[in-house]
C-alpha cells in the first residue's frame, strides 16, 4: 500500500473546514483524504500550536526541534 502525502495546504484546508463544524466525513470526500485519523491528527496539532508539524515530511517525525533546520540546544551548562 502506498503512503498517501497530502499538501500543507490540503491539511489547513481540512483544520479550516473542521472548525468552521463541517463533518469529518464529508471533508474527507471533499478533499479526498483516505483516512478519517488524519484529519483529526491534523485539528489536534492545529488545537496544540504545532504548526511546524504541517510542513513535516511524509515518513519523519520532528521530537525534538520544530522543524527539520531547528537546532536544539541540549547543554544544561550556563
Amino acid at each position: 500500500m502506498k503512503n498517501t502525502f497530502y499538501t500543507r495546504e490540503v491539511k489547513l484546508k481540512a483544520v479550516e473546514m473542521r472548525l468552521s463544524g463541517i463533518p469529518v466525513k464529508e471533508i474527507m470526500k471533499a478533499l479526498n483524504i483516505k483516512s478519517e485519523s488524519q484529519v483529526y491528527t491534523w485539528y489536534y496539532w492545529h488545537r496544540d500550536g504545532e504548526f511546524h508539524r504541517f510542513n513535516q515530511p511524509i515518513g519523519k517525525q520532528y521530537t525534538y526541534g520544530h522543524g527539520p533546520d531547528e537546532v536544539q540546544n541540549t547543554s544544561d551548562k550556563d
